[in-house]
C-alpha cells in the first residue's frame, strides 16, 4: 500500500498561498501585483481573508476590475469563505487627502446636512450615505473614558425616543460594540454589500464581526481608512434616522476621514472630569471645529461615585470639569454619567443599562442626554450653513 501526501492545494490557505494566488494577477504595468509591490497587507482570520492593494490614486477607479479579480481568486482558495480586497491610494505631495476606492457620487450642494462650502474652487460636497438622514460621531481625545459604553447607551436612548438608529464601530483596532450589545456571528454579503447585524433594535456594523476578538489588526492608516469607508458605504443600512459612529480615541486618520468625507450632523465629545482627559477632549473639540463639524455637546462620564454600601459620594476623577470646559469652549453640556458598577457589568455582559433597566436612574441619564442631542441636531439643521464672502 502506498500512502501519498495530500497536495498543498487542499490545505487551508496561508499568507504564502494567498500571495502565490495573487502573483498570477497582472497589474497596470504588466507585472504581477505581488512583485510590483501592490500587495500592502494580507490578513487571515479563520475563513476570512482581507487584502489591501496599494494603487495610484488617479487609477483607483480604473483598477476596480483588478480588485474584483483578486477578490474572486482568493475566495476560491481552500478554507476561505469570504475574501475582501481593499484598494488604498496614497496621495502625492500637495494633492489632497488619501482616498480608498471611489465613494458614491456626491449629493447635490443643496441637500441638507452636506456641509462644506460650494462654488468654484471650494471643497466638493460630502457624499451622503444612502438611507441615513443624520450621522453623529461620538468621540474622545483619549482612550479609557468610556466612549464606547456611552455610544451604545446613547444609541439605544435615541431609539427610545422613537428614532430608527444604527451604530458603526469605527474603532478598527479595538472593536468592542459587538460584545457590549451581545451580538455574535458574521454579516451576510450580497455582492459587495454587507447586511448589518442587529442588537436590541439597532443596526450594527463592526470589524469585530469580521475577525476574531483576540486577533490584532496590524494595519497602516490607509488600510484602516479603506476598511472604515467600506463599513460605512457598503452596508445595507436601510432607512435610518440616525447613525451613531463610535470613533476611535484621538484625532487621527479615522476622525479626519469621517469629518472630511461624511456629512456629519455633529459630534458628541466624551470625557472624564480629570484635567488630563479634558486637555485631550479640548483637542477633539478644536479638531471638529477646524473641519466645520458642529459640536453637539460634551458628556462628563464617570462623573462621581456613590458607594452602594454606605451611600457616600466620592469624586474619584474630580467633578464638574467637563461642564466647565463646555462653558469655556462655548459648547453645550449634555450631562453627567456616574461611575457605577451596573453600567460596567451590563456593558461587559452585553446588556446595556438602557435596555436592562430602562426605568432605572442610569437609563434616565442617557435618555436625558439623548433628548439634548436631538434638540442640538434640530438646531443645527434649522440654522443652516453660513455663507462667507472672502
Amino acid at each position: 500500500m502506498i500512502f501519498r501526501r495530500k497536495p498543498d492545494a487542499e490545505k487551508p490557505a496561508t499568507e504564502k498561498t494567498v500571495l502565490q494566488t495573487l502573483s498570477a494577477i497582472s497589474g497596470p504595468d504588466g507585472k504581477d501585483i505581488v512583485s510590483a509591490g501592490m500587495v500592502e497587507g494580507v490578513h487571515l482570520s479563520k475563513d476570512t481573508a482581507v487584502i489591501s492593494l496599494k494603487v495610484p490614486a488617479e487609477q483607483a477607479e480604473k483598477l476596480e476590475p483588478l480588485r474584483v479579480a483578486a477578490e474572486k481568486a482568493v475566495s476560491l482558495l481552500p478554507g476561505i469563505a469570504k475574501a475582501s480586497v481593499i484598494l488604498t491610494a496614497e496621495r502625492k505631495a500637495g494633492s489632497g487627502p488619501a482616498q480608498a476606492r471611489p465613494a458614491p457620487a456626491a449629493a447635490s450642494p443643496g441637500q441638507p446636512g452636506q456641509g462644506g462650502k460650494g462654488g468654484k474652487g471650494g471643497p466638493k460636497p460630502k457624499a451622503a450615505v444612502a438611507g441615513i438622514k443624520s450621522i453623529i460621531a461620538v468621540a474622545s481625545g483619549k482612550g479609557g473614558v468610556g466612549k464606547s459604553t456611552t455610544s451604545v447607551n446613547l444609541a439605544l436612548a435615541l431609539a427610545g425616543h422613537g428614532k430608527k438608529v444604527g451604530i458603526l464601530d469605527a474603532d478598527v483596532y479595538g472593536p468592542s460594540i459587538p460584545r457590549m450589545l451581545g451580538v455574535t456571528g458574521k454579516p451576510t454579503a450580497k455582492g459587495r454589500t454587507l447586511t448589518p447585524m442587529e442588537g436590541y433594535g439597532l443596526k450594527v456594523m463592526s470589524m469585530g464581526f469580521l475577525v476574531e476578538e483576540e486577533t490584532p489588526m496590524i494595519w497602516r492608516g490607509p488600510m484602516v481608512i479603506s476598511a472604515l469607508t467600506q463599513m460605512l458605504r457598503e452596508v445595507e443600512w436601510g432607512d435610518l434616522d440616525i447613525l451613531v459612529v463610535d470613533m476611535p480615541p484621538g484625532t487621527g486618520d479615522a476622525q479626519l476621514t469621517m469629518a472630511q468625507q461624511v456629512p456629519l450632523a455633529g459630534a458628541v465629545i466624551v470625557s472624564t472630569p480629570q484635567d488630563i482627559a479634558l486637555i485631550d477632549a479640548r483637542k477633539g473639540i478644536n479638531m471638529f471645529k477646524r473641519v466645520e463639524v458642529p459640536i453637539l455637546g460634551i458628556i462628563e462620564n464617570m462623573s462621581t461615585f456613590i458607594c452602594p454600601h454606605c451611600g457616600e459620594r466620592s469624586d474619584i476623577f474630580g467633578h464638574g470639569g467637563a461642564r466647565q470646559e463646555a462653558a469655556k469652549d462655548g459648547v453645550a453640556f449634555l450631562g453627567e454619567v456616574p461611575l457605577h458598577i451596573d453600567i460596567r457589568t451590563n456593558s461587559d455582559g452585553g446588556t446595556p443599562v438602557v435596555v436592562s433597566a430602562p426605568e432605572g436612574p442610569h437609563a434616565r441619564v442617557y435618555s436625558d442626554i439623548a433628548a439634548k442631542v436631538l434638540a442640538a441636531m434640530k438646531t443645527e439643521v434649522q440654522t443652516g450653513p453660513e455663507i462667507v464672502f472672502e
